[in-house]
C-alpha cells in the first residue's frame, strides 16, 4: 500500500512542472502582417506603454547600445525592440533590409538604440525571453538607421508598414516620439516566376490559359523572356487546348519581337490575326499602344474596324489610335462617331471628355 501511494504522489508531482504560456502582464501581444510583393512580412511583439511618462531613450527603458541587464547571461544585450519574449519577424522568401540580402526565415528583432545612429539587429534566435540571452554569434544581420523624432507621441509600442511600392515597404517602429524606419525590399520579379514555376506543375498547368498568363507577365515585366517563350510555347501549343486561339499566339509574337526575332513574329500574327474577335484586336491595340508602337496599334484599329464598321468598340479603337499618332483631326472624327453607339453612360462620359481632350489638341491615351 504504501508503495501505491509513493507512485501516485510522484506522478502528480511531474504533472505540477509542465510549462505552460505565460500572461503578458499590462503589455498588449500584437502582431501585424503584410504582403511585400509575393513575400509575407509578420511581426510578433509585445506594446508596453508610455504611462505618462516619456519613453527615456538612453536610459531605463531603452538603453544606449549594448549594456548587461543584470539577469540572463549576456553581458552585452541591445533593447528587445518590444517587451517580454523576443520581438520576432518572419519572411516567406529572401529579401533585402537597407539594400542587405537577408534570407527567407523566423528571426528574433532587436535595437541596440544611439541617438544619431542607431543598428537594427536580426538574430537566429528567435525563441529567447527578451535580449537576457542575446549573442552577437547568433546575428543573422545588423543594418545602420536613423531614428528620427516624430511630432506625435504614440503611447503604446507598435509597428507599422509604409510606403508601400510593387516590391519593397519600409517597416517602422514607433513609440513615444521616436521612430525607427528600416526598408524591406523583394526580388518580385524573381519570387514571381518561381511561384509560375511551381503552379504550373499542378492542375493549373493544364489549361493554355495559365501558361499565357505566366508569359504575359515575364512580357509586361521584361524579364526571363526565354522562359516565358518556352511558356508561350505551351500556351499556343496543342497540349493545352491554345492552337486555334488568337490570345496565347498574340503573347508568343509580341515575346519573340522583344527577343528581336521580328521574322518569327510577324509570321506567326499573319496567322493569328485571323483568328481574333472584336474585343482581341481592340486589346492588342491597345497593348501595342502601351508599348509605344503607335503606328502598329493604328493599323490594328483599323484592321477592327473593316471586320467590325458598325460597332462602338472599332471607332474607340481609331480614335485612340488616330491620337497616338498626332492626327487629331480624325481622332475626332471617330470619337464623334462612336458617341452616338456608347453602350452605357460610362462610355457616353469617356467619349465626351476624349471628344474635349481632341478638340484641344491633346492625346487621349
Amino acid at each position: 500500500m504504501p508503495a501505491l501511494a509513493f507512485a501516485v504522489y510522484t506522478c502528480t508531482c511531474t504533472a505540477q512542472i509542465t510549462l505552460i504560456e505565460l500572461p503578458s502582464g499590462g503589455n498588449k501581444k500584437a502582431s501585424v502582417s503584410e504582403k511585400i510583393g509575393l513575400t509575407d512580412v509578420t511581426i510578433h511583439y509585445d506594446r508596453p506603454a508610455v504611462k505618462g511618462e516619456k519613453a527615456r531613450y538612453g536610459g531605463q527603458l531603452v538603453h544606449t547600445g549594448f549594456i548587461d541587464q543584470g539577469f540572463g547571461n549576456s553581458k552585452a544585450a541591445p533593447w528587445r525592440a518590444g517587451s517580454n519574449e523576443n520581438t520576432t519577424i518572419e519572411f516567406s522568401n529572401d529579401v533585402t533590409i537597407e539594400g542587405k540580402p537577408l534570407k527567407a526565415g523566423k528571426y528574433g528583432f532587436f535595437i541596440a538604440y544611439d541617438s544619431t545612429e542607431s543598428t537594427i539587429i536580426f538574430s537566429n534566435n528567435s525563441t529567447s525571453w527578451g535580449s537576457y540571452y542575446y549573442t552577437d554569434k547568433e546575428d543573422a544581420l545588423r543594418v545602420k538607421v536613423k531614428p528620427v523624432r516624430t511630432n506625435t507621441s504614440v503611447e503604446r509600442l507598435k509597428y507599422e508598414f509604409l510606403d508601400q511600392t510593387e516590391n519593397a515597404a519600409t517597416i517602422a517602429l514607433f513609440w513615444e516620439r521616436m521612430m525607427f524606419p528600416f526598408k524591406v525590399e523583394t526580388d518580385y520579379a524573381k519570387d514571381q516566376v518561381e511561384s509560375f514555376r511551381k503552379e504550373l506543375r499542378n492542375e493549373k498547368g493544364f489549361y493554355w490559359l495559365a501558361w499565357d498568363q505566366a508569359a504575359k507577365w515575364c512580357l509586361l515585366h521584361n524579364t526571363n523572356l526565354e522562359q516565358a517563350l518556352q511558356w508561350s510555347d505551351s500556351a499556343s501549343g496543342r497540349s493545352f487546348g491554345g492552337a486555334q486561339l488568337f490570345g496565347p499566339k498574340s503573347t508568343k509574337a509580341q515575346i519573340l519581337q522583344k527577343l528581336g526575332r521580328s521574322a518569327e513574329a510577324d509570321a506567326i500574327m499573319k496567322t493569328a490575326l485571323p483568328l481574333a474577335n472584336m474585343q482581341e484586336l481592340h486589346a492588342y491595340g491597345r497593348s501595342l499602344l502601351q508599348q509605344k508602337k503607335q503606328k502598329e496599334a493604328l493599323d490594328i484599329f483599323k484592321l477592327n474596324y473593316e471586320k467590325n464598321n458598325k460597332e462602338f468598340t472599332p471607332l474607340v479603337g481609331l480614335a485612340r489610335g488616330y491620337s497616338a499618332n498626332g492626327d487629331y483631326k480624325n481622332a475626332l472624327k471617330y470619337a464623334r462617331l462612336s458617341l452616338t453607339l456608347a453602350p452605357d453612360q460610362q462610355n457616353k462620359t469617356f467619349i465626351t471628355n476624349a471628344i474635349k481632350k481632341l478638340e484641344a489638341g491633346e492625346d487621349i491615351n
